[in-house]
Formats: C-alpha cells, structure tokens, sequence
C-alpha cells in the first residue's frame, strides 16, 4: 500500500463521494477510481460500495479506514516534527473543533495568534463532539476543542472557557412583550428549533430544560438543523426559539435581527474543553496553543476581539 492511496481512500470515505474527494486532494475523479480500484486489488477486497448516491464502506473498509487514519496521522505528525524541529514555532497544526468553536470562537481568536506566530498554518476540521474525540484519538488532529467533556480512551479533556448560553427568539412583537424575560410557559408552547443528536449545544440546552422542570420531549419542534448558523437563521426568519451559544448569537442580537434572553440558571453557563491525546508528545505549535489559550481568554481578549 501506498501512502497516496491511503490519502485518498480516507478523502472518500470520509466525503462518501469520488467527486468531493478529487476536488479536496486537486485530482481528477478518474485519477480517484484508479487509486481506490489498485487498492482494492492489491488487498484482495473491496473496499467501498458505489452503486449508491452515497458511497459506503464495507465491513474490510471499515477496518482499512482506522489504519489508515492512524498512518497518515503518523506521516503528518512526522513532518511537523522535522519542519519544527528548530525553536522557531512553525508548521501546520490540525485541530478538530465542534460547531461553535470552530465557527465562532476560532475565528475571533486566530487572527491575534497568526499576528504572534505567522508560520503557524491552522488546519481546522469541523464536527460534532464525538467526531473531534474521535479524530483525535485517531490521530487526525493533534487538539480538539469540543463543548462538553467526553470519556475517550487515551485522551484528556481540559476545560478552559466558559460562556453563558442564550434563549433566541424572533424579533417579533410576540417576544418583544415578554420585556426581556423568559418564562417557561413561552418555552413550553414556542416552536423550538433544534441541533442534531451528539451536538454539545443541544446536550446542555436539554440539560437546562430538565433542570427548570421542563421535559424536552415535550417541546414542539418545528426543525432539527445540521448548524448552528442554520438555527440562527431560522429564528431570524421566524420559524422558531433555540437554546444557543451566546457567542454566536452576538451579532445577529446586534444588528437586531433575533432577540435573546438570559434565565436564572446555573445550566445555561457551560465549559468548552481542549482534548489531547494523553502520550503522544505534542509539537511545538500544538504547545503553543495548549498555552495559549487558556491564557487567551483568562486575559479577557475574546471581549477585546468581539468589541
């Protein structure tokens, strides 16, 4: 086996598409199927199926996919090591991070860190908490930033920010009356729009509910969305409340577009945890970033980016 077709076999598997993969590795899809097919070939098995719109993997694909993820983990953490070998920090450095974090937390915060270390090029992957767990205990990332703590052989998690979540709501005369507080007979009959299971956002905002006698099995849901942009959007456009990050929420409650509402609750404060693998040793950029962050955001410097 070869290292390039261990690329592209994991490309496809994780994209489940020949198109998306060839035009994240720059080849052309015939180039695609002719790795995948020599592969295949010289393990005697086949590897993935493609008589449907989705490409899926069989059972021995399954298996080749958590060797391969290793391997190239491996290869990519060898070449960083070499390139930043010097005191210099440089290099790639790949994290996984779920939905918040890496939609709007890294963004406000990396432009300060390229400014500190310019020859720090961040790799950003994006899932939900068990994708970036298990990216990192795969070693296809080398930190993780998820937001609720997850049991992951081999890994620590460290929680190291906090933020207040917030109950959104259309800027509608309906929400306008409420005069800024949240009651829970507006939560129990408000259609409520949704983050997909294994999302951390929806976990702790279901959390919160239970905590203030509400079941969330009994709210009405009008949608369950994918992001959440998605969600924000939606309750912009009226279609329902959500429990959401307050730190995404920010801009859209500044121009207006949505409302939010705060509620006397300790379970609408949750923590966003760094998860690392416990042995393997790290770079000097994951270093880097391991110190700085907590450091970030104890200093107050989110506000300064968000200001």
């Amino acid at each position: 086996m070869q290292i390039k077709q261990l690329e592209v076999f994991v490309h496809v598997a994780r994209l489940k598409s020949f198109s998306k993969a060839a035009d994240a590795l720059y080849l052309t899809q015939p180039t695609i199927s002719a790795h995948i097919s020599s592969l295949e070939n010289e393990l005697g098995t086949k590897l993935v199926i493609r008589s449907t719109k989705e490409i899926q993997l069989t059972t021995t694909g399954s298996i080749l996919l958590g060797y391969a993820t290793q391997i190239l983990g491996l290869c990519e953490r060898a070449e960083q090591e070499v390139k930043t070998a010097s005191s210099d920090i440089q290099g790639a450095l790949s994290v996984a991070a779920s939905t918040v974090p890496s939609q709007y937390l890294l963004p406000r915060i990396l432009p300060s860190l390229r400014k500190r270390y310019p020859k720090v090029f961040f790799q950003i992957y994006q899932g939900d908490t068990n994708q970036v767990a298990q990216r990192v205990f795969e070693n296809g990332a080398e930190l993780g930033i998820i937001g609720s703590p997850v049991q992951k052989a081999g890994c620590v998690c460290t929680p190291f920010f906090s933020e207040r979540m917030v109950i959104a709501t259309p800027n509608t005369q309906e929400y306008q009356e409420l005069d800024g507080v949240m009651t829970t007979q507006a939560l129990r009959s408000s259609p409520f729009l949704v983050r997909e299971p294994g999302s951390g956002t929806r976990r702790r905002g279901e959390e919160f509910l239970r905590g203030i006698g509400i079941d969330p099995r009994d709210l009405v849901l009008a949608a369950q969305l994918q992001s959440t942009e998605s969600i924000l959007q939606g309750v912009k456009n009226g279609l329902g409340i959500a429990i959401v990050s307050g730190l995404a929420a920010v801009d859209y409650t500044e121009m207006g577009k949505i409302l939010t509402f705060d509620f006397d609750s300790p379970l609408l404060t949750r923590q966003f945890y760094l998860i690392h693998h416990r042995t393997r040793p790290h770079s000097p950029a994951a270093t880097m970033l391991l110190q700085e962050l907590p450091q970030f955001f104890h200093d107050g410097a989110l506000q300064t980016e968000q200001a």
